[in-house]
């Protein structure tokens, strides 16, 4: 699906999506992990499969060299998820490795399906990239 730019943001952030996510998604580099975290959400959301892969890291478990491949499996859960909430609940940032913890609400094939995450992200080159997550055991609701 081909978002609307004034769509209210799916990050969160209140704001309209051409204002906020969009220019990740069109180029713009995100200048910390947090900007990177929704930006990655937000993507998830629109089927963006390109920029999904393009920031995750190489160490990340779900990383394939298959980009073919990779991208089927991204665009199934894409559109077999529907992307309900996200709220940040906690930000740490570094010069090179940050965490951002997370509660995501989605739906999937009428299941509900809620959790909280700690995600870490490593900066590479000067670009933030998603390496891995942790569930944490009391999700939200």
């Amino acid at each position: 699906m081909k978002p609307s730019p004034n769509l209210i943001c799916p990050c969160g952030s209140k704001q309209k999506y051409k204002k906020c996510c969009q220019v990740f998604h069109h180029g713009k580099v995100p200048s910390n992990a947090l900007l990177l975290m929704k930006s990655r959400y937000s993507a998830y959301c629109f089927g963006l499969l390109k920029y999904i892969i393009k920031t995750t890291h190489k160490d990340n478990i779900d990383f394939q060299e298959d980009i073919i491949s990779w991208e089927k499996d991204i665009k199934s859960f894409c559109e077999n998820t529907n992307f309900e909430q996200l709220r940040i609940l906690d930000f740490i940032d570094g010069d090179n490795i940050a965490f951002v913890t997370f509660y995501a609400k989605l739906s999937s094939n009428g299941e509900d399906i809620s959790f909280s995450e700690k995600s870490k992200f490593y900066k590479v080159n000067d670009i933030w990239m998603y390496h891995s997550g942790e569930f944490l055991e009391n999700s939200l609701s």
